[in-house]
């Protein structure tokens, strides 16, 4: 496949794409006719959909706080998906002016828009690159151009997981998390079926019509993502659950969002 070709391919309008239906959840204008009926048909199965999605972008801003606070100034952001203000390069550098933080992502949307985001970021700050979640070594690679590896950084796979097969997701984050240094953090978002196997089932063949793998797990096939590491307190839990505060909570906490959120240390 020429260069061309395998960005034609990433995209393709013609297909729902992960990044522009969460896009739609969160409220965004960067998807497509396709990606919002894939997102209209979800929330009839999940009417919770929307605010999963915000809930799950709440805690991704209380984990950037949290570790910005306790001096970790690099940030590896994989499968960032499109930019939604505020992004984590402005939630960590509120906390810590000096953070670094790299996106990465595979799609050329994604790039186009990121790139006009991080126009008015202080040079050298902030950066994105183009890289395969499922290719563990290139992103390191990629990310080494920006990042010092021999220091503490917070490697952030927020719903990205659940869209990586089981051959390939356990690996991936063992690959990542052994290319870091000891500080270091994982954030981690995944959606799960715990609640409702049904709707699960009816989401999974949604994605599946149009042409994208979900993989929903269980909290403990989730929490085996952590093993080796220091969970935080309140540990592997819902994501309205992790450290709920009034900045950035939603109002609704009764609503059970189908997915688990946890950060751990690697000591």
């Amino acid at each position: 496949m020429t260069g061309s070709d395998a960005t034609a391919e990433r995209d393709d309008t013609g297909r729902p794409h992960p990044a522009r239906v969460y896009d739609w959840l969160l409220g965004g204008s960067n998807n497509h006719p396709v990606d919002r009926a894939l997102a209209e048909q979800m929330l009839r199965v999940h009417p919770t959909a929307a605010y999963s999605a915000r809930t799950n972008r709440a805690f991704m801003h209380r984990a950037t706080r949290l570790l910005a606070g306790e001096g970790i100034r690099q940030f590896l952001d994989i499968g960032s998906g499109i930019p939604t203000e505020p992004n984590l390069h402005q939630t960590a550098r509120a906390v810590a002016p000096d953070s670094r933080v790299v996106y990465v992502d595979h799609d050329p949307l994604v790039l186009r828009q990121s790139a006009a985001l991080l126009a008015g970021t202080p040079e050298g700050t902030t950066h994105y690159v183009d890289a395969d979640a499922r290719e563990p070594e290139h992103v390191v690679a990629a990310a080494r151009e920006f990042l010092d590896f021999r220091r503490p950084v917070a490697l952030s796979l927020n719903a990205l997981l659940h869209f990586i097969p089981d051959e390939d997701a356990h690996p991936l984050v063992r690959s990542l998390v052994g290319a870091l240094a000891p500080g270091s953090a994982l954030v981690l978002s995944h959606g799960t079926g715990d609640f409702d196997p049904e709707a699960e089932a009816e989401v999974r063949r949604l994605y599946a019509a149009g042409g994208v793998t979900l993989r929903a797990r269980s909290h403990a096939e989730i929490a085996r993502f952590f093993e080796g590491l220091e969970l935080v307190e309140p540990g592997l839990v819902l994501p309205t659950e992790w450290r709920p505060d009034d900045a950035t909570e939603l109002p609704d906490r009764d609503v059970v969002v189908p997915g688990y959120a946890g950060v751990a240390y690697k000591r």
